[in-house]
């Protein structure tokens, strides 16, 4: 099924801008009268007719639109710190995309390698995931923050399954596996942390406990911080498709 991504779409006209428009002509060859499939990012599908086939520029008219197509049951927020190598992260996002997520936060810890992040390379590569995977929502990329922001600002939040992945040395802290955490829950909003290469210092692990986020662990092994990010993704999927 061949999907395109506009923001441009009231009022009952669709516009593509210029990359989308020339991949719809110049690449796949449709013309005046043919009918598209068009996303908008936000969770809507919409099926067009084309009347305009300019290379640069094309104009469709709405002939349906379907909310919430390829959505998922629940609302995950990953807040995950920056690899050392970009293509890393990029991958992680890409294929968490595929899962489903709704909100991406790059966060700055206190033993992050990387403290930069180039979020609109994020959004482009997010974009592409949602429509190869058939969803019309694309997730949210947020601005980075750090690690300390981040936690300050979800322990307001109530009514959320906050949960901290991260390798306690502290044996009378007590971690469940994530399986565990989800299945104790009766909600559907998650916020899942994922650490740096050199994981959470110990006093944003202590500021996340005190906010109410739940220590975790992904498993017996020892994950890369994209692996883990992903790992965690693919149990909220999995915990929803079980209910």
């Amino acid at each position: 099924m061949e999907l395109f991504f506009s923001r441009e779409i009231e009022g009952g006209i669709c516009r593509l801008d210029h990359d989308e428009s020339g991949h719809c002509i110049k690449v796949l060859r449709h013309r005046c009268g043919d009918e598209i499939s068009v996303i908008d990012g936000c969770g809507t599908l919409y099926r067009c007719r084309i009347t305009s086939d300019s290379h640069k520029a094309v104009e469709a008219i709405v002939l349906e639109s379907m909310e919430n197509w390829g959505g998922h049951p629940y609302r995950l927020h990953l807040a995950v710190c920056p690899t050392k190598n970009n293509d890393r992260y990029e991958w992680f996002a890409e294929k968490a995309c595929e899962i489903g997520f709704d909100q991406l936060t790059p966060i700055i810890g206190d033993h992050s390698e990387r403290r930069v992040l180039k979020t609109a390379r994020v959004e482009k590569i997010l974009v592409s995931a949602a429509k190869q995977s058939l969803k019309a929502a694309v997730p949210v990329v947020s601005e980075p923050v750090s690690v300390k922001e981040f936690i300050n600002d979800a322990a307001s939040r109530e009514g959320i399954l906050k949960l901290i992945a991260y390798c306690f040395e502290d044996e009378s802290i007590p971690r469940i596996s994530i399986r565990q955490a989800l299945e104790s829950y009766c909600g559907n909003e998650v916020i899942v942390m994922i650490g740096p290469e050199g994981d959470f210092s110990q006093e944003e692990a202590d500021l996340a406990l005190e906010a109410g986020f739940v220590p975790v662990h992904l498993g017996a092994s020892r994950l890369r911080t994209e692996t883990a990010a992903v790992t965690a993704a693919s149990a909220v999927y999995f915990w929803q498709m079980n209910q």
